[in-house]
């Protein structure tokens, strides 16, 4: 029996409408571990991959049964890798890992920003290291795409190797890996993406992934706060290293408009405030790379509608993770079954629907 909807998109399973309160009357981070406990125990409504022959998609040779995935950041060691694959999602990202494990940055690091229907973090690639991710990764049967996320070590001497690394130990377990170079929360992280460090970087992942037997799909996930000409010096970057697609986009350092006592926080922002920046960001690199490598959208996604517009804009399938504070993890597959009537009722279908509307946010 799948669970019934909720909000703009139906209504959640009883056990998370009384879960929801429980969970956020915690300190956040707190939460969190809460949250990721109550999978492992079962606590959580599974319904099992939504799929149907309209939702099913391709993304970057992997077959999707449904083009809503959860984004890296929720479950950073791979504690709860296999009930996460039960909840609906028709891919998972996990980490970020790093090569040593390492605390990230001091608490509190994890903010809900209630009024504004964003999360602000500064976690700064808190992890288990990559040797402890990656048995856990092995005992793992995939029943959707598993991906990693890769990061760097905040000491060290060689970054841009940190990244080559993790896929070398990690790669072998999983259908993707993404090249996280616009993490905030890492000091001149974000330096990568300059053109000259960012091809330095990929041709060492590239090369990485072709020690590995099961070459598993490469993304890139960018900054939403790059202007015109980054964007189309990324795009040239990433079609010349030969990468499989870019993820668009991490969180935000704008804080513009926001309303809730903990605005001024640092770290990245992400949640409702980030749908139109990323959005734009997003339909700029279609636009850039002509179509020619898949993008997946993050950003801000509360609904059908906010997935919907993401497709437009040029995505071939798209990520959530702070609407899951808000909306619970029932979301997933309540955006999924409502996108699925909604391509009934206008008559497309998702490959025609990506990009059909990526001039509105030019």
């Amino acid at each position: 029996m799948t669970p019934p909807l909720m909000g703009r998109d139906g209504r959640a399973p009883l056990r998370e409408r009384l879960g929801m309160p429980l969970l956020r009357a915690l300190e956040p981070e707190r939460a969190h571990r809460a949250a990721l406990a109550a999978l492992r125990a079962g606590l959580a409504p599974l319904p099992g991959p939504v799929t149907s022959p309209r939702l099913e998609t391709s993304l970057a040779g992997m077959r999707l049964p449904n083009p809503v995935g959860l984004a890296a950041g929720f479950d950073k060691n791979a504690e709860a890798a296999a009930p996460l694959m039960r909840a609906g999602f028709g891919f998972i990202e996990l980490g970020a890992a790093t090569p040593r494990p390492q605390p990230g940055n001091p608490r509190p690091r994890l903010f809900r920003l209630p009024l504004d229907r964003g999360v602000i973090n500064r976690f700064g690639f808190n992890n288990d290291g990559a040797e402890a991710i990656a048995s856990r990764l092995a005992r793992l049967r995939r029943d959707v795409p598993v991906g990693l996320n890769l990061g760097a070590n905040k000491d060290s001497a060689d970054r841009a190797a940190d990244f080559a690394a993790v896929l070398a130990r990690c790669g072998p377990h999983v259908d993707f890996a993404t090249v996280n170079v616009s993490s905030p929360n890492t000091e001149k992280l974000r330096d990568l993406q300059g053109p000259q460090a960012l091809s330095a970087l990929l041709a060492g992942v590239v090369a990485a992934r072709e020690g590995l037997a099961n070459r598993p799909s490469l993304f890139l996930k960018i900054a939403p706060d790059l202007e015109g000409e980054a964007i189309e010096q990324i795009a040239e970057v990433a079609l010349a290293a030969g990468i499989d697609g870019i993820i668009a986009t991490n969180t935000t350092l704008a804080r513009d408009g926001l309303r809730s006592a903990h605005a001024g926080e640092a770290g990245g922002l992400s949640g409702a405030p980030l749908f139109e920046r990323s959005t734009r960001v997003l339909a700029r690199l279609h636009r850039a790379t002509e179509g020619r490598l898949p993008l997946i959208g993050v950003g801000g996604i509360f609904s059908a509608e906010d997935a919907w517009q993401k497709l437009r804009a040029g995505a071939t399938a798209v990520q959530l993770y702070s609407a899951l504070v808000y909306e619970g993890l029932s979301l997933a597959p309540r955006i999924a079954r409502a996108l699925e009537a909604r391509l009934a009722a206008e008559g497309t279908d998702l490959a025609t629907l990506t990009g059909s509307g990526t001039g509105d946010w030019l």
